[in-house]
């Protein structure tokens, strides 16, 4: 029996679809055909297993001690997952009857594990085959089931997938488990999530806020000068030409080149105003401008979020609505913006799909030149994935949500700009020398807009007039400056990330490093996440309650801001996880050795929790260490009152709990290290009751776990 196993039921339906004979449905399979010649096509339903839970090592790590920290298992271990584990179940049997099997995930790294990790977990000892499916309609799925590989091949690809899950199984737990027990000690609670992307993510969140919260504006000048051609009537029209900065003002500039000071901008302006000066440079030259690529995963949320507002997980999700449900784009997920040459054959199937599926592009399909081959068409540029592209498939737009006619008509519309010749640009540039000043005027425009008819704009466009066009001055020509003009500005903050502009500097991680050598291995990689992953890091992040919106603005909240705080910036800042990707790249390659980078890893791990200890009291906290807070567990301190010494706790003014001085060893427990409460975590307290001592869960009444009394001890 050949056995086709998809990553999830869609890709198995069109997988059925496209197979020759008629289709026979069963509980969690397909099927296909007759005879010698039948084939039975299932799937998985996303990963069927997981890593196994720390309990499952040693039941110990089943509570949150931190002196069993690091966790690193001995030998890895994956557990089915309770929701699709009679899925599971289906693919157990199908696989021990399979003669061979053809391994058809999505065309990425997860996809090739969670196909793989199944077939290690049923002991698959039969060949298996590779098929790699971008698109889900019939006869693409049929040309790529033509043309199957073996599945050795992208082994690479599945040890470096096994490699991400078990570092961030490593990394997100440990660390995890570390600082939220630091957090638990000085009363705070809740969990504090620690992850390798989410965490340099939330990092560059509160950087951004802080930024902004410190920021104090400042005033600085800009000064123009209107200047004519000397041989001009007087009355002829001027230009604006804008003071250039000079290192003899370098006192008065700011790290942008602005000029902060009034009186230095009002002394250049009666320098040059009434005064001759000549052309020193001449510039004027059109700029031919090659259409945009096709969207990647990434390129279309950003794009689509700055034009529709949208979140990048609603485009993933219509998106993935479009290729999977309409099917009328290619595989979502990619990471790649180029198409195989042979694609290139199929454009004018595709174009008329456009035309069908959104009347309003008929009239830019008709005016295409197919005969056009942009440079997209590239073979040496796609490896797993091609560009997002619409299919040849069409469907009435009355179908499409609005979200989805966004979505695909932005895809088209790039898709539709390959076909179309290239924008130019009209610049002009004139600098001037007046005295010792230097000035200069640009000026830009499209005189040809190609390409850039089928560019959507965020605004209408502005009711002002164009400017006028530079006169074409040459190097050397005489000007009269008429009359000087000296603007006030004002500094600006930073904006507050969006979703567009969070995911662009995820995608575009090097720009906020400050290390030159470091800059240049990030921009070889991916930035922070993966194409997939980016929508869902963002949406965690919210989940957990580190971030907020504020109408479309993405801000951070005051647990995000404390976790950042106490973390150190090698956790914080997006150098290391950007690395980690460059170091699974090599191991996709066959460049980098798996084991040595889990090592090295948990060389880190073992250093941070070396280091992140309890919060060291404060000098005046004598006896803080074994006294705690009978109402929070934080350390307290001795303070000086009214009415003597007393202990006071150290989180004073959140907590006023408070305890006598003489009181250093009290029998509630508050004396020794805290235990947390087997429900919820909070620390347990010893209480006498009428039945004598026991203990119970400091967060009563929200939490009314009890616990035995064991000479002084929980009898956990």
């Amino acid at each position: 029996m050949r056995l086709y196993i998809a990553e999830k039921p869609s890709l198995g339906r069109a997988i059925a679809e496209a197979l020759p004979g008629p289709v026979q449905k069963g509980p969690g399979w397909l099927k296909v055909g007759s005879g010698d010649h039948a084939c039975t096509v299932s799937w998985c339903i996303g990963h069927l297993l997981e890593p196994a839970e720390p309990a499952c090592y040693n039941p110990r790590w089943q509570k949150w001690r931190q002196e069993d920290l690091p966790l690193f298992p001995e030998q890895w271990q994956l557990t089915p997952k309770d929701s699709v584990r009679k899925q599971l179940k289906v693919l157990e049997s199908l696989i021990r009857k399979a003669e061979v099997i053809v391994h058809a995930g999505d065309p990425d790294r997860e996809g090739q594990l969670l196909v793989d990790e199944v077939l290690r977990y049923c002991n698959a000892n039969c060949p298996v085959e590779r098929v790699l499916i971008s698109d889900l309609t019939k006869s693409a799925v049929a040309r790529a089931l033509a043309a199957p590989r073996d599945n050795r091949e992208f082994r690479r690809l599945s040890h470096s997938a096994l490699a991400r899950q078990r570092a961030d199984w490593l990394y997100g737990l440990n660390l995890t488990r570390l600082y939220t027990l630091n957090h638990r000690h000085q009363g705070e609670q809740g969990v504090y999530s620690v992850g390798r992307v989410q965490t340099p993510v939330l990092g560059l969140v509160v950087a951004r806020d802080q930024t902004i919260a410190d920021f104090e504006p400042k005033p600085y000048y800009r000064l123009l000068a209107h200047t004519r051609d000397l041989d001009s009537a007087p009355g002829s029209p001027t230009f604006a030409a804008r003071w250039l900065p000079d290192e003899a003002y370098r006192e008065h500039l700011d790290d942008e080149d602005r000029l902060l000071n009034q009186s230095v901008a009002q002394r250049i302006a009666a320098d040059v105003e009434g005064r001759p000066g000549r052309i020193c440079e001449s510039r004027f030259r059109d700029r031919k401008e090659s259409p945009p690529l096709p969207f990647s995963l990434s390129a279309l949320q950003i794009e689509a979020g700055r034009l529709f507002r949208m979140g990048a997980k609603e485009v993933l999700d219509t998106a993935q609505n479009l290729y999977e449900r309409h099917q009328l784009i290619t595989y979502p997920r990619s990471d790649c913006r180029y198409l195989p040459e042979e694609h290139f054959n199929q454009r004018a199937g595709v174009l008329q799909a456009i035309s069908r599926t959104v009347a309003e592009l008929t009239p830019a399909v008709d005016q295409a030149d197919t005969s056009r081959r942009s440079p997209a068409w590239n073979d040496d540029k796609v490896d797993a994935h091609h560009a997002i592209i619409p299919t040849a498939r069409a469907i009435g737009q009355a179908r499409l949500s609005k979200a989805e006619l966004n979505v695909y008509g932005l895809i088209s519309r790039y898709y539709l700009m390959q076909f179309y010749p290239e924008a130019v640009h009209q610049e002009g540039r004139l600098t001037l020398a007046i005295g010792e000043h230097r000035f200069r005027a640009t000026e830009t425009a499209v005189s040809q807009p190609g390409w850039k008819a089928l560019e959507l704009k965020q605004r209408e466009a502005t009711s002002e007039p164009p400017a006028a066009p530079l006169p074409r001055l040459q190097q050397g020509d005489a000007v009269l400056c008429e009359r000087t003009e000296i603007k006030g500005r004002q500094t600006q903050p930073p904006q507050h990330f969006t979703d567009a502009t969070l995911l662009s500097a995820m995608t575009n991680i090097a720009r906020f490093v400050s290390d030159a050598e470091l800059r240049k291995t990030l921009r070889e990689t991916d930035g922070l996440g993966t194409e997939a992953t980016r929508a869902s890091i963002i949406e965690t992040l919210f989940r957990r309650d580190y971030l907020h919106r504020d109408k479309r603005f993405i801000k951070s909240t005051d647990k995000g801001r404390t976790l950042i705080t106490a973390l150190p910036d090698a956790i914080t800042q997006p150098d290391m996880t950007a690395l980690w990707e460059a170091a699974l790249e090599q191991i996709r390659r066959g460049e980098g050795d798996p084991r040595a980078f889990l090592e090295e890893l948990k060389g880190q791990i073992r250093g941070y929790v070396g280091t992140a200890s309890a919060p060291t009291p404060e000098p005046d906290c004598e006896d803080a260490p074994q006294i705690h807070c009978p109402k929070c567990r934080a350390p307290m301190r001795i303070r000086d009152g009214k009415f003597g010494r007393f202990h006071a706790c150290s989180r004073f003014p959140k907590c006023n709990g408070t305890r006598a001085l003489e009181d250093a060893t009290p029998q509630d427990g508050t004396g020794q290290k805290p235990i947390p409460c087997p429900h919820c975590y909070s620390p347990l307290v010893r209480r006498k009751g009428p039945k004598g001592w026991f203990w119970g869960c400091s967060n009563f009444p929200a939490c009314r776990q009890t616990v035995s009394d064991a000479d002084g001890k929980p009898a956990l």
